[in-house]
């Protein structure tokens, strides 16, 4: 029915999607973009809060983009004597020994800047990747409008004869334009002009450009950011001036995982043909505007150049050691040797919305008196579960696999089955579940344990149960069949 994600020995960094689970770091950030420094991998993203609270810069670095490092506030406002309304969209870049981040701030509206305000994209620099960084030129780099573009969410890119670009643009126009061999001044073309522009078919903003096999590949984001449409595209073009013609939209909410997906960058691992598309999406639970969170998922490339869709994958091999995405109900849990291990009666739910699914994980129970599983198209979950509703497929430390259908906190059977016992050794629990007909699975993936036809729940969120202290579960997925 569908490729199980987690039980496939992968080369180093060779992932389907980010193994250790999608938000790959804890809290509110948006708009990423991404460097390699010395063996690292760097995520510079925004602090998403109200403008007003937008007054610093994190960053995240990572050797295997599974263990993330925070390096706290590389950049605040208090640095940018200029800035002062919020700083967002970082986007890095290393050149002469020196470490660059460009910015928006104070997000100044057309002919603001005739009536005297400032604003716009500044450019700050440091000794180090994690800063701190420190303005630059004491003023914006581009603090006016040109060709209709409001000066925010930029990116800069050096080309492969060491001329650097920065690409910008709100307000649904894209400009390019050069970079100086100092990087904090803007050069001019051969006809003397400094800004041109490049705007493709539905570009709203969030420009991000990469090379790859000679081709240059322009995407960025169409939707408005706080709705669940946010979206991204790409152009195609041979040369870095374009014409760049959309080709696709390649990322956007699904319904089952998370809304408002896009404003990206792309990690390429070095040497390799292996591309990462990082961005932020919104949980489907969440109504705020400003609660967003990084995820990152494999980008592929057709035998064409073009590429393809972009699938959101859900996944957690609690390899980090974090649990983080998880909302916790009843008994603590904790990771341990990379498995959420119980503390007691408890429950983890992840926030998604699947029907049709294949979900697997490997569990185990530490003796007879505990139960432990995986929930599906579940809802109202509580600490007090009372009022639950959903499937939970379960084994036993006394030998048997269980299929339960549980209304308003209530269990009921709907199917049995036996296991020998085994206790404290995961075993590989696999749920298909495609419209009413349900299959449980148990180390055996062909033949299913359990198979039954209920339609009391047809969507819902995915999580994990356990009765009792010790239950482990490791290598968790969730997929569309």
């Amino acid at each position: 029915m569908a490729r199980a994600l987690p039980f496939t020995r992968r080369p180093h960094l060779d992932y389907a999607t980010a193994e250790a689970g999608n938000p790959f770091v804890d809290g509110w950030y948006a708009d990423p973009d991404t460097e390699f420094y010395d063996g690292k991998y760097w995520v510079f993203p925004t602090s998403s809060y109200k403008y007003e609270e937008q007054t610093y810069l994190d960053a995240f670095s990572s050797p295997d983009l599974v263990n993330w490092e925070k390096h706290e506030k590389i950049l605040m406002t208090k640095d940018v004597k200029w800035a002062t309304k919020a700083v967002w969209a970082p986007a890095p870049i290393s050149r002469n020994g020196k470490y660059y981040i460009y910015f928006g701030a104070n997000d100044i509206q057309e002919g603001q800047p005739e009536a005297g305000v400032v604003g716009g994209i500044g450019v700050a620099i440091a000794d180090k990747p994690e800063g701190p960084y420190v303005d630059a030129i004491g003023k914006p780099l581009i603090g006016k409008y040109h060709n209709g573009a409001q000066p925010i969410d930029q990116d800069v890119f050096i080309d492969d004869d060491g001329q650097a670009y920065i690409f910008y643009g709100g307000h649904s126009h894209c400009n390019i334009a050069k970079l100086n061999d100092d990087m904090v001044s803007i050069g001019q073309f051969d006809d003397g002009t400094s800004f041109k522009e490049i705007t493709p078919e539905g570009y709203v903003e969030g420009t991000q450009m990469i090379k790859r096999n000679g081709k240059y590949y322009l995407m960025w984001s169409e939707g408005g950011w706080t709705g669940p449409n946010y979206s991204v595209s790409y152009a195609i073009s041979d040369s870095v001036m374009g014409p760049f013609t959309k080709k696709a939209k390649i990322l956007q909410q699904d319904p089952a995982v998370a809304k408002g997906s896009g404003h990206n960058g792309v990690i390429r691992v070095p040497n390799t043909d292996i591309w990462y598309i990082i961005y932020h999406r919104r949980p489907l639970s969440e109504t705020d505007g400003n609660h967003r969170v990084l995820a990152y998922d494999r980008m592929y490339f057709n035998k064409d150049g073009t590429i393809a869709p972009i699938t959101m994958l859900v996944k957690d091999n609690f390899a980090d050691g974090q649990a983080v995405g998880w909302k916790q109900y009843g008994n603590k849990w904790s990771v341990v040797d990379k498995r959420l291990t119980s503390s007691g009666a408890a429950v983890a739910m992840l926030d998604t919305n699947f029907g049709d699914l294949v979900y697997d994980a490997t569990v185990s129970v530490p003796h007879s008196d505990v139960e432990a599983g995986l929930l599906f198209r579940a809802s109202k979950a509580s600490d007090d579960l009372g009022q639950l509703n959903g499937y939970y497929a379960k084994i036993s430390g006394r030998g048997s696999v269980t299929l339960e259908k549980v209304t308003n906190g209530t269990s009921s059977l709907l199917a049995q089955g036996d296991l020998p016992i085994v206790l404290g050794v995961e075993r590989h629990l696999r749920i298909t579940a495609v419209a009413s007909e349900i299959n449980v699975y148990v180390e055996d993936m062909q033949t299913p344990k359990i198979t039954t036809i209920d339609n009391s729940f047809l969507t819902g969120a995915d999580g994990v149960r356990s009765s009792g202290a010790g239950a482990r579960f490791g290598s968790v997925s969730v997929a569309k069949p």
